[in-house]
């Protein structure tokens, strides 16, 4: 048979490219597989200094693209990693020959908490809220549909990034940069064809946006998950490789 364009998996905000541990193995089989760490978040790197910011994300994934892969990828964006998909599409429509976006961000502007993360309080509400098992427990929970899933193995994993040089500083910087603004009028500039995959109990970004997306981007495709909150690639791998 044909060749499978390569797959570029990107992960969601606070996470790491850990978030496809279910997912990947289904999906390498198939085709070439790549997950991928967006700058300042996961396992990359934080030199003192460095601006985290939408741009420079785009700047580092295009790097990485014209460095490791140099041919057309099936893009895959979960959460805010949706955001950052739509972001590269738009600006390297040659690096993308597919769209693939899990319960994704994008349509509506990202979380409004840039004015709190000013230090030193943005090192409270990183240092002292986000990095709390307990506060990353109850978003867990509300990430799945099965609550069984949020287990301490999953803790574990999402957490395991929070030990990098830096975590807190470069969550505040990007956070301060404003983060992901709506793509909603520029969605319809978008050529490659589109999978909208949704949980139908997303408990994080709801579920009305994925209709909105699937209205904004001209020929997509929407499919809905069943039992499933906002994380299908964890809590169904089968099912979204497919």
């Amino acid at each position: 048979g044909q060749e499978l364009p390569p797959i570029l998996l990107l992960h969601g905000f606070d996470s790491s490219a850990m978030e496809f541990r279910r997912l990947f193995p289904h999906l390498a089989k198939q085709a070439q597989t790549w997950a991928v760490d967006l700058l300042g978040f996961g396992f990359t790197e934080r030199p003192d200094g460095l601006e985290i910011s939408t741009g420079a994300i785009q700047q580092h994934l295009y790097a990485f693209w014209k460095m490791a892969i140099q041919r057309p990828v099936v893009l895959v964006g979960a959460s805010m990693g949706g955001a950052a998909a739509i972001d590269l599409a738009l600006a390297f429509p040659e690096a993308v020959e597919k769209l693939v976006l899990l319960d994704s961000a994008g349509y509506s502007s990202g979380p409004a908490v840039g004015p709190l993360l000013i230090p030193p309080l943005g090192y409270l509400v990183t240092e002292k809220f986000l990095r709390t098992p307990k506060v990353r427990q109850q978003i867990s929970e509300k990430a799945y549909h099965d609550s069984r899933f949020a287990s301490l193995d999953a803790q574990r994993c999402a957490a395991l990034h929070l030990d990098c040089p830096n975590w807190s500083k470069a969550l505040i910087s990007f956070t301060r940069s404003g983060g992901y603004r709506s793509f909603k009028d520029k969605l319809a500039q978008l050529q490659c064809p589109t999978l909208i995959v949704w949980g139908e109990s997303d408990q994080i970004l709801g579920t009305k946006d994925a209709r909105r997306l699937q209205s904004a981007i001209p020929g997509s495709q929407l499919l809905w998950v069943a039992e499933c909150g906002h994380v299908p690639h964890l809590e169904k791998p089968e099912f979204t490789a497919e």
